[in-house]
């Protein structure tokens, strides 16, 4: 119980928030997947799917975002909350078996 009202303050947070955090550590990192910062900042504006990202959390809270870019296609986004913005680590599109393994997932919380 605690997980998901945590995730909905997480969403909340990122559906009001309009500041990003960005500096050359992670300003261009994005662009060897096609990436670029206008399409991660545009990402978060839309419907995104975000838990806690555990395996990468060991020196600060990170968080995966799921759902699709501009262009209709699936992204995932690695982030964490720093100085009351969103700080984006990582960012690429996800392949065929991520988007059909997600596609199940969404499925079942729907028909929840």
């Amino acid at each position: 119980m605690y997980l998901q009202k945590y995730l909905h303050y997480v969403k909340m947070f990122i559906t009001g928030s309009q500041n990003f955090n960005w500096d050359k550590g992670n300003a261009n990192k994005n662009k060897k997947h096609g990436i670029k910062r206008s399409e991660i900042e545009k990402f978060f504006k839309s419907r995104v799917y975000v838990s806690d990202d555990l395996k990468h959390s060991n020196a600060e809270e990170r968080f995966i975002a799921i759902g699709k870019g501009s262009n209709e296609k699936y992204m995932i986004v690695i982030f964490t909350l720093r100085k009351g913005a969103i700080r984006p680590i990582s960012a690429r599109y996800m392949n065929k078996r991520e988007i059909e393994k997600y596609e199940k997932e969404i499925a079942k919380v729907k028909n929840w």
